[in-house]
């Protein structure tokens, strides 16, 4: 598969592993995948993450978070906001607010991949990557 947005294809692959409650799913590895699959860690969306693999065949092997017994996804929901077809971009004083500040959006700045509270803290904006709550 050929996929030309590796970002819609790894939140995809999550939502998808979500639904079937699997304990780990394998997303193809670049760059902008490590470090989304970083904040989504630091945020305490996914349990961790490991790279395997040698050359270009580097995979992503990441382990999703459930509530308790019941096994609920810690992770509700996953959209992609810009696109390869249309790019959203925000300054930063009209970085968006998911679901009030209960859900993060990861944003694409110069200072690197990081969520809306801490660009808005940095005082930079940038590409509006996904919302997660």
């Amino acid at each position: 598969m050929a996929a030309n947005d590796t970002i819609a294809d790894m939140l995809t692959r999550i939502r998808n592993a979500n639904l079937a409650r699997h304990q780990t799913v394998d997303i193809p590895s670049t760059k902008m995948t490590r470090s989304i699959a970083q904040v989504l860690n630091e945020e305490g969306f996914i349990a961790d993450f490991i790279e395997a693999g040698e050359g270009n065949r580097r995979l992503l092997s990441i382990t999703l978070k459930y509530h308790g017994k019941t096994r609920d996804p810690i992770i509700k929901n996953l959209k992609r906001v810009s696109r390869p077809g249309l790019r959203v971009y925000s300054n930063r004083k009209e970085l968006p607010r998911v679901l009030g500040g209960i859900g993060i959006a990861i944003i694409s700045t110069s200072s690197g991949i990081m969520t809306d509270r801490d660009a808005r803290r940095q005082g930079v904006g940038g590409e509006v990557l996904c919302y997660v709550w």
